[in-house]
This record gives C-alpha cells, sequence and structure tokens, in this order.
C-alpha cells in the first residue's frame, strides 16, 4: 500500500473510532424497526426498514432505491467505481425472525438496550446480529470513508434483502432481473461469525438447505378417540411414526439417496480444523445442555455442524395442544423439516425423496399435501482466491490474531443464488459470536464485535483497492 493510501487509511480508522458512539445510535435506530418478514402483520414495518437504508444511502452519496419484487422489496444502492478499480457487491438482509415467545425477552424485543459485562456492552434487540448489527458494520465502513476522505477507492454495490428469513423466495427473480446492475468482481456477506472474540473468520464453506411442510390428512373430521381409536389410524402417531424412521441408530438420515454424492472434507482441512482450538465445552454450554448427542456418531462437532448433512423437525403440531383433556383422534398433523446440505448434494433431488419418504408411509385413505419453504445448494469458496487473501490484510489492521478459515453450518440462500446467477465467488466475513443467540429471545450483539466489523470492513476496501 502507498503512503497516500495508508494515510488515508488511517484516517478512515481514526474516524470510525471516534465516531464509533453514533455508529451505535444509528444501529439503535433500525433496531426500532420490527422488519418480521413471516408474519404480514408486519408488512409496513419490513417497508419502512427498507425506506430506512435507502435515505441512508443517500446520505452517504449512493444512488439507491426500494425495488419492489413479487415478494418485500430489495434495497439497492450503488456507487461507481474509481477508473481501474474493481466493483464489491454487499449483500446481506434487513429482514428479521419473529421474537416470539416474547416471555422470554429481558427486555422488549424492538426495544434496544446496551447490556454492561465484563466484556463490554452488548447490544440486545431482535435483529441485533442477524443481520442488522452486521450490515450496518459495512454500511458505517462506508459513511467512514465518505466522511474522512469524501470518496471510496472501490466500486460499490449494496442488495439488501427483505425475505432471507422468510427462505428468499423472490431472490431468483430480482437476481435475473438486475444482473446488469449487479455485475461486480467479487461478493462480501457479512452473516456470519468470528472465530471467538479476538480472532476473526473467513467462511469457505456454507452448508445449504432444503425446508418443506408436510400436512398430513385422515379421517375427514377430529374422532372421538373411544369411539374410533383402535379402528381408525391416529394421523399424530402416523406422523411421529415417519419422523421416527428418518434416522438410524447411528444419527445417519435414513431417507434413500440422502448421502448420494456427499464425500468428506480433504484430510488437510479436517487436519487444519483439529488445530483450531475449538472449544467443545464452551459450544455445548452455549445451549444449555450437558452433552452434544445429535448427529452421526463417531464424529467430531465440527464436523457434524460443517460438512455433514442434517434433517431436523422444526416444528410439528396436530389434535388438541390446550389445557386439559380433550380425548380426538385429529384429523390432521403438520410437521415443518429443514435439511441441511453439503456439497454433492442436489436440494430438487432431496426434496423429492423426502416427499417420496412421507408419501409412502401412509396408511391406506390418508393423503399429504406439502409446501416448499426453500432450497438452496451448498457453497465452497475457493480458498486461494486473491479476494480472500486481501480480506486477509484488511482484518489484520483490525485484529492482532490472524483470520481463521472456518465453515459454518448456517444457510444464506443468496450466497449460491449469486454464484449461479452472476458467477462471482462470495467473501463471508462475519462478525458474531456463538452466543449471540441468533432467533433466540434476548438476541445480542457485542459492541466490540461491532466496532471491529466496521474496522475490518473499512480496511478491507483499501485492500480491495489494491
Amino acid at each position: 500500500m502507498t503512503t497516500t493510501n495508508q494515510e488515508q487509511l488511517d484516517s478512515v480508522l481514526s474516524t470510525v473510532r471516534s465516531g464509533f458512539e453514533k455508529s451505535v445510535g444509528r444501529l439503535d435506530e433500525i433496531l426500532r424497526i420490527p422488519s418480521v418478514s413471516t408474519d404480514p402483520a408486519f408488512d409496513d414495518e419490513v417497508h419502512r426498514a427498507a425506506t430506512w437504508f435507502s435515505d441512508t444511502f443517500r446520505e452517504m452519496g449512493f444512488d439507491a432505491e426500494v425495488v419492489t419484487t413479487s415478494g418485500h422489496p430489495v434495497v439497492l444502492a450503488t456507487r461507481p467505481a474509481p477508473e481501474g478499480a474493481p466493483t464489491i457487491l454487499y449483500y446481506g438482509h434487513y429482514d428479521v425472525q419473529p421474537a416470539d415467545p416474547i416471555e422470554l425477552w429481558n427486555s422488549p424485543p424492538f426495544e434496544p438496550v446496551i447490556v454492561d459485562t465484563p466484556e463490554g456492552g452488548r447490544i440486545v434487540a431482535r435483529g441485533a446480529v442477524d443481520d442488522k448489527g452486521q450490515v450496518m458494520s459495512f454500511v458505517e465502513a462506508f459513511r467512514a470513508w465518505h466522511d474522512a476522505v469524501g470518496d471510496l477507492p472501490v466500486g460499490v454495490t449494496v442488495m439488501l434483502e427483505g425475505e432471507e428469513e422468510s427462505g428468499s423466495p423472490s431472490l431468483e427473480e430480482f437476481l435475473s432481473s438486475n444482473q446488469d446492475r449487479l455485475r461486480a468482481d467479487v461478493c462480501v456477506v457479512s452473516d456470519t461469525g468470528m472465530w471467538n472474540a479476538t480472532t476473526p473468520a473467513i467462511t469457505t464453506m456454507l452448508r445449504g438447505m432444503v425446508y418443506i411442510e408436510a400436512v398430513i390428512k385422515g379421517p375427514g373430521h377430529d374422532l372421538h378417540s373411544g369411539m374410533y381409536g383402535g379402528a381408525i389410524a391416529n394421523p399424530a402417531n402416523v406422523l411421529a411414526g415417519i419422523v421416527a424412521e428418518m434416522h438410524d441408530e447411528e444419527g445417519r438420515v435414513a431417507i434413500p439417496g440422502f448421502y448420494d454424492g456427499v464425500e468428506d472434507p480433504p484430510a488437510e482441512v479436517l487436519e487444519r480444523w483439529r488445530t483450531l482450538d475449538f472449544d467443545e465445552a464452551g459450544f455445548i454450554a452455549s445451549a444449555e445442555i450437558d452433552a452434544a448427542t445429535g448427529g452421526e456418531r463417531g464424529r467430531s462437532i465440527l464436523e457434524r455442524t460443517w460438512s455433514r448433512p442434517t434433517l431436523d423437525v422444526n416444528g410439528i403440531e396436530g389434535g388438541y395442544t390446550g389445557a386439559g383433556a380433550k380425548t380426538i383422534i385429529p384429523s390432521t398433523c403438520m410437521v415443518k423439516i429443514s435439511c441441511r446440505l453439503v456439497p454433492g448434494q442436489d436440494p430438487d433431488g432431496i426434496e423429492q425423496a423426502l416427499q417420496t419418504f412421507i408419501r409412502d408411509r401412509l396408511p391406506e385413505g390418508f393423503t399429504v399435501s406439502f409446501e416448499s419453504h426453500g432450497r438452496n445448494p451448498a457453497v465452497v469458496v475457493p480458498a486461494d482466491s486473491p479476494w480472500l487473501a486481501a480480506a486477509m490484510r484488511g482484518l489484520a489492521n483490525a485484529y492482532e490474531t490472524p483470520a481463521a478459515i472456518i465453515g459454518t453450518g448456517g444457510s444464506i440462500p443468496a450466497v449460491g443464488e449469486i454464484q449461479d446467477r452472476l458467477g462471482i465467488d462470495a467473501l463471508l466475513v462475519g462478525f458474531g459470536l456463538d452466543d449471540d443467540r441468533v432467533h433466540s429471545p434476548n438476541e445480542k450483539f457485542d459492541l466490540r464485535c461491532y466496532r471491529g466489523g466496521i474496522l475490518s470492513h473499512a480496511a478491507m476496501i483499501a485492500a480491495f483497492a489494491e
């Protein structure tokens, strides 16, 4: 980096530090908008959050708009590249998970509070880390460049989705319709985590997902369990039996063809994971349970969560669930199932195999209907990418410990779609921690991670410009 460029970066990083309190204030503003994408009751709030981001980008000299889709809108903001400089696409999402169960929150989920801890302050609210806080980390980095230098040394395009938490149903349509506007050299995504609070991480493996909802129907109406029990099959019993067959005694998924195409990571990758100083006890403790007994036997926790496919029941419902007793055979029963996929698995094939597995086990006279809540492939980012090397250099400006190269068990549908539709790789550089309670009550984002994220993104911009 030339002396002039280093001086610019030093000025930008100084601006980040001196303006951090205001950065926290702006994060507080957007966290107060309950942009829950899965509940139609919040549709107006989702649109209000999109407008907030669009206005914010315009304040910093971006061209920005709220783009209508068949579902929730996409925020698209652009700032052209200086001559000869690359263009970086930044992806994130402004929608959040529902706050339920409300009664388990220590404070109202959309009224952010700063909680002091021995490690420093943390902001508690729905969306604090997933993904508003992480989005704001690169937004505030743009602001620091704008305020300190007046320009950015790279072109920037920002795409903020409003449906990530509901399966990204409109994303494929948006990408197909806006390929020219989204052209870039690489995509940066902040929706993942750090290795620990002092060690940043770049995620190079991301699991895909298939999510279905199945409704099993038996008798035409609820039946008296005394009059009909033992004569008419009970949909709740049937569904419980089908779910029980979905795993074998070794924890493997028992859906035929489920493991087709699945391979173990190379030996050198497994060895790298073994040297990561993984805190297994801390990981288990973060789940508030005494042991990690899920998944395939004989494999480490990192293998099970990063490189092996899974099948989980996310919700099951049927019959009488109120207080007291009601002796019925329910007419219908519902289950929601998500499968996390790894490289080599075909999402379409997995979804069909899962539906067939359920359908083949129904008693005579029963029917089943399916609803898909999204499917996307797993993602692998090349470890030798020059963009990854640039990100490593940028992170070194914010953290003393070199970045860890890791996998993750989560899924970000947009990353696979971006690779397929736009033909560019994604850098997954996130700043969350394992104990952030993502999707749970009392979700939080450590302010030290928020500050580190802003500093890191500001420095990565300088590294990308090289």
